[in-house]
Order: C-alpha cells, then structure tokens, then sequence
C-alpha cells in the first residue's frame, strides 16, 4: 500500500515544522477551532500558553508549502503523583490540523517531530488521551500498562503513554491535569 492510499487516496502533504512563535498564535487558535469544530480546544490552548505547564520549545506548529500554520501540536506538563512525590510529565494536548489538510500526514508528522524534541529534552515519557486506532502507530500504549493511571474514569485503551528513553519503571501512579483541563 503506498503512503498515499495509506492517508485515504490524497497525496502526503508537504510541511515545515518548526517551534510556535506569537505571530502564531491567532493562526493557531483559528485551526484549533476549526479542526475541532468548536472553540473548547482553542481555548485550551490559551489557556494553557498563559500557565506555567507552558513549554514554548513544545508547541509546534506545521506550515504549508505557502507558509501558512496548518497544523499545530502542543505538549505541556502534567502532573505524575508517584509514591516518591509529585513528577512533571507531558501531556500531548491538542493535536489539530486544518479540515482541509487532513488525512495528509500532517499530524503524523507533528507528534513525530514532538516526540524528538521531548526526547531531545531528555524527558521521561508523554501521556495522551486520544484514538487508541490512531496514537499506537507512534509507539503509544495503554498507561495502565506501564501502571499510569488516567486522572478521570476512562476506557483503559483510550488513555496511553509513549515512554521515552529516559523512562524509568519507578514512573507510577496517577496524571493530574492541570486546571486548563477542566471542562472538556
């Protein structure tokens, strides 16, 4: 099967990625909404900008052959509570592309090119709750897994981690969100 029928017959579509800057951040908000077909996830993201789980370096934006901000990932902290204390993690949280540049590799792309730059950072692991068809094809698994627990009653499948080569098994317990979170 080529890449191509592997995104649903449309052609891979070219992208830069590259860190957010705040000429940005309307462009983002706007794809956020429209991908998402609602402002919760947007907002999430101001939210989220505004507090200290912001990781500038972590919010990557993809731009299309034309420049424009078609895509947009965001990994943020989160809060592991182990039995030796509280633990920074990442949360990768939302991941948006445009409607019209879906199913064209973008978000692939994006959570690839998050995935090097946490490593790049030397971090543990990024937890995500998404589309258990979609996330395992970039090494994500089910937290219980790995005896991460997700912060609300959830389907085990639904909430995965991607551990990191600086994961440790001593990373155990359960994610608190922060406030930003509330809501959705």
């Amino acid at each position: 099967m080529s890449a191509a029928s592997a995104q649903g017959s449309r052609p891979l579509l070219p992208v830069r990625i590259r860190p957010e800057i705040v000429d940005d951040q309307a462009a983002v908000h706007d794809l956020t909404e429209a991908a998402f077909g609602r402002a919760t996830e947007a907002d999430l993201v101001d939210c989220l900008r505004a507090s200290d789980v912001w990781v500038p370096c972590l919010s990557l934006v993809a731009e299309g052959e034309d420049g424009r901000v078609i895509g947009h990932l965001l990994l943020s902290y989160t809060t592991l509570a182990t039995v030796d204390g509280l633990q920074d993690v990442l949360s990768l949280a939302p991941l948006a592309v445009h409607p019209a540049h879906q199913r064209r590799g973008v978000g692939g792309a994006l959570i690839r090119a998050g995935i090097d730059a946490a490593e790049a950072r030397e971090e543990p692991l990024v937890v995500v709750l998404g589309h258990p068809w979609y996330y395992p094809r970039f090494g994500f698994e089910p937290a219980i897994r790995s005896g991460i627990e997700a912060p609300r009653p959830v389907p085990d499948h639904v909430f995965m981690v991607r551990r990191l080569a600086r994961w440790s098994p001593s990373l155990r317990g359960r994610i608190t969100y922060p406030a930003c979170f509330d809501g959705l």
